[in-house]
């Protein structure tokens, strides 16, 4: 026992000694990655479209060229080697966020969304922009330049099976849903990846940055910077909001990750930095009409906004499928903002129906808002299950569903049928799922609506009282020496080979390369390291947690007071601050009009129709639409394409549709009138319904409603000389 103390005692000394060595060399390396990063910053800003693309691309459309000139740009991805494109397949086109960072993230590296859709032998495009706006670049002259973009892509695939699919990356999603509201024809469907279309909506306790604008008194602050800027928004200052949120990874975390671990990590943080680091602008106009619509004003989920051609941006009006993958881990974009607008614009899936709107939600568990674009685990579950059943998503009948992705069992039914190693299902949902994710009260949006009235009054005086004064005494370079002094921008600068003291570290790294003496992961002294760290965090998210509650008390505290209610006009009664904008009744004739066109085809068609609507049928009280039905109805298609001819699949996700209508309106008129759909064909009909029964059982048995309406619908397709016909009353 004594010598064993003894040795104990010996061994700190030398324990020690191995830890200073490892502990100075880490901290040479960790200063030379920091050198590199600098240097990195500036070989990036000095390119003309600097990005973080993983892939080779060929420019195809540079939107300075176009009559309204903007800094995008469309790009063709050219595949990697051994990866083979399919024609037939539509295309997909990432957009990425212009919220302060430069372009490329949506395909950042090999398992990203571009390189998850290229797998899968998809087309891919990519919609980028250059650092600097273009004088009098608008939020609508990017729209009509991504309208260009999306028409010359339909035209370059006239043989795909379908319109393109469009993915929008966090802000790029805001602006991808307004595009499709305006012209709902142009898009295929729509993933909007981390996206903040509900700006009000949060969790008392968790979602302090929708507080930010009150607590700056509004968009004035916006306003300033970008006269500052001499009409350009610093994205930078987007960039530190966002860095703020979590202090114990801005100050400590990020950094000593590094450090720790410098041997091994430098390599994944120079790349990670290449793009934090590539802030980007905003031309004036555009900062204030997000800062007003949607930031503060929240006008979008309410369809208040009116474009300068007179249209109405009405989210209802989307004809395309709409994902919606957001993660409760994201304390950016959370779920109430990233869904809150279903409940803004609908009162119940009723009116989704009748709007002819299909909308998937993806809930991840944890993952935080970088990781929805960034994480290869996110890609190659969520996003390749949502490029793997596109075409599924896109025939989905009207309603609201979840997307519940699971991983493959030994006993799943029919394990053939499914791609990859998870199993996606759609099951339907109600406004009251959207609900229960929590959301704001009456109260809290008056609080909002009160911000926004505010909001435009202090915007006013500025406009009145400083900002001539402040226009007069901005040039351009005062506003670069701004931009160079920003504090986000001189910690890369000033730790480049540009400041003189660290010309000496690089030379020192390779010194250290060579003679590394990392220290055993058991050293005493590396414990008590980690336990400061992990000590440092703890106060750090305490101190978060402190900062967020103040100001949440301190955000309601003011702008619950009824007297400053009054003054901006709003009453103290039980009317919403926030209208539902209701149907116009344009849109309630043309319900009508539909109805009765539908009611009218009830008794129209052939095989085709019969088999879908006796499959709509059965399958309707399960609630769940499973990918390997899907697939199922997939290869009969190709099966028996030559006998009863192969609709395109815009055709037949048209002629679905109707078939749920007529189902869903008149449930037994639409049964009863199967065998007149089947008059001509009577010897198909026990053929047609193995068709029904292989895909309705293809993602296992059905329960016992389904299985009652599958025996009725038997008796219509089969003679009833061989079974006798059951209909029974619902």
């Amino acid at each position: 026992m004594t010598a064993n103390k003894s040795d104990n005692l010996f061994s700190i000394p030398n324990s020690m000694t191995e830890y200073l060595i490892d502990a100075g060399q880490r901290s040479v390396l960790y200063w030379d990655t920091m050198r590199r990063r600098g240097n990195q910053y500036l070989d990036h800003i000095a390119q003309s479209t600097p990005h973080v693309l993983k892939f080779d691309y060929e420019l195809i459309i540079n939107g300075r060229s176009l009559p309204e000139p903007v800094n995008y740009g469309l790009v063709k991805i050219i595949p990697p080697k051994g990866v083979t494109i399919e024609e037939r397949k539509r295309p997909f086109v990432v957009i990425d966020p212009r919220a302060g960072h430069g372009p490329g993230i949506g395909g950042f590296k090999a398992d990203s969304e571009i390189g998850v859709a290229l797998a899968e032998g998809h087309p891919c495009y990519f919609i980028g922009f250059t650092p600097m706006p273009e004088p009098n670049q608008t939020i609508e002259t990017v729209m009509h330049a991504e309208a260009y973009f999306l028409k010359r892509i339909h035209e370059l695939h006239p043989k795909a099976d379908g319109k393109p699919v469009v993915i929008g990356n966090c802000q790029a999603g805001w602006a991808v849903m307004m595009l499709a509201a305006t012209l709902p024809d142009l898009c295929g469907p729509i993933i909007v990846a981390g996206s903040p279309i509900s700006y009000w909506e949060g969790v008392h306790g968790q979602n302090p940055m929708r507080y930010s604008g009150g607590m700056l008194g509004g968009s004035w602050l916006s306003a300033l910077f970008s006269d500052m800027g001499d009409g350009k928004f610093d994205g930078a200052w987007l960039v530190q909001n966002f860095e703020s949120l979590n202090p114990a990874n801005t100050l400590w975390g990020k950094q000593y990750n590094l450090y720790s671990q410098v041997d091994t990590e430098a390599s994944r943080y120079l790349k990670f930095e290449r793009w934090w680091g590539g802030h980007v602008f905003l031309s004036g106009a555009e900062i204030k009409y997000i800062v007003n619509n949607l930031f503060v004003g929240n006008k979008l989920s309410s369809a208040e906004i009116v474009t300068s051609g007179n249209i109405n941006v009405d989210l209802r009006k989307i004809r395309s499928p709409i994902v919606c993958f957001c993660s409760k881990g994201d304390n950016i974009t959370p779920p109430q903002q990233a869904l809150g607008w279903i409940t803004d614009l609908y009162h119940s899936v009723d009116d989704i129906h009748a709007a002819g709107q299909t909308i998937v939600y993806c809930l991840h568990d944890r993952v935080g808002h970088l990781g929805i674009f960034v994480s290869g685990g996110v890609a190659r579950k969520e996003h390749f299950e949502f490029a793997s059943n596109i075409d599924f998503i896109d025939c989905l009948p009207p309603g609201l569903y979840e997307a519940v992705i699971e991983k493959t069992d030994e006993d799943d039914a029919n394990p053939g049928l499914v791609v990859g190693d998870h199993i996606s299902r759609f099951e339907r949902r109600t406004l009251d799922d959207i609900r229960a994710l929590g959301g704001n009260t009456l109260e809290d949006n008056r609080c909002f609506a009160t911000v926004a009235r505010l909001s435009e009054v202090c915007q006013g005086l500025y406009r009145t009282t400083y900002q001539p004064m402040v226009r007069a005494m901005t040039t351009e370079k005062s506003a670069e020496l701004m931009r160079r002094l920003h504090p986000l921008r001189l910690g890369y600068e000033l730790l480049s080979d540009r400041n003189p003291m660290m010309k000496s570290v690089e030379s020192t790294a390779k010194w250290v390369t060579t003679h590394r003496q990392p220290v055993k992961p058991d050293n005493p002294f590396l414990q008590w390291q980690t336990l400061c760290s992990d000590m440092l965090t703890v106060n750090l998210n305490i101190y978060r947690d402190w900062r967020d509650m103040m100001t949440e008390q301190m955000f309601f505290g003011v702008y619950n007071q009824p007297w400053l209610q009054a003054l901006m006009g709003l009453r103290a009664s039980d009317d919403p601050p926030r209208k539902h904008p209701g149907h116009t009744s344009e849109h309630l004739a043309f319900i009508e009009w539909r109805k009765r066109e539908i009611m009218a085809g009830m008794e129209i068609g052939g095989p085709r129709e019969a088999v879908l609507r006796g499959l709509i049928y059965v399958r309707m009280p399960e609630g769940v639409s499973d990918e390997r039905g899907f697939e199922m109805i997939r290869r009969i298609r190709r099966i028996r394409a030559k006998q009863y001819g192969n609709k395109p699949l815009a055709e037949f996700k048209q002629t679905y549709r109707e078939q749920f209508f007529m189902v869903l309106m008149d449930e037994r008129r639409a049964v009863a009138a199967i065998p007149q759909l089947l008059a001509e064909f009577e010897d198909a009909g026990p053929e047609l319904f193995k068709m029904i029964r292989k895909v309705a059982t293809a993602s296992g048995s059905l329960g016992t409603e389904a299985q009652l309406r599958l025996e009725e619908i038997k008796a219509l397709f089969i003679p009833a000389s061989k079974y006798k016909p059951v209909m029974r009353d619902t």
